[in-house]
């Protein structure tokens, strides 16, 4: 079978994205990924709600790069998945404050809801450890 462009500008992406993880020494997934979406293309011809939205992601992938690990494996995923969710929840305000679409305002709201009460779970065991 032939490979036509699509599947070989896939390939090229993701052989690009695997040498620069492999030049990574910290969390592959974050700061290998932080590169490439911190990019030239930030804030040309973004509008403001993507750029709020661009900046947000960035910043929350930054805190959790950032992290230092407990050895705790339950910790240290409570702790970096309540950033991520809190991410989340602000990334779905700025959907609904910047956004045209009212399915995805709808599932901005959803996504709000279900967060905030996974976060309210997180805290709740955190608090439980001490």
């Amino acid at each position: 079978m032939k490979p036509n462009l699509v599947t070989s500008v896939c390939l090229a992406a993701l052989l690009s994205a695997g040498g620069a993880l492999a030049q990574t020494p910290r969390a592959p997934m974050m700061s290998g990924s932080a590169p490439m979406m911190s990019g030239g293309a930030a804030g040309m011809g973004m509008g403001k709600g993507s750029q709020e939205m661009h900046q947000r992601m960035m910043v929350g992938a930054k805190t959790m790069q950032d992290m230092p690990m407990t050895g705790d494996v339950d910790r240290d995923f409570a702790t970096m998945m309540r950033v991520h969710h809190q991410q989340a929840v602000e990334m779905a305000q700025l959907q609904i404050k910047n956004g045209k679409s009212a399915d995805m305002k709808k599932m901005a709201q959803k996504i709000m809801a279900d967060q905030k009460k996974e976060i309210a779970q997180f805290d709740k065991w955190l608090a439980a450890q001490k």
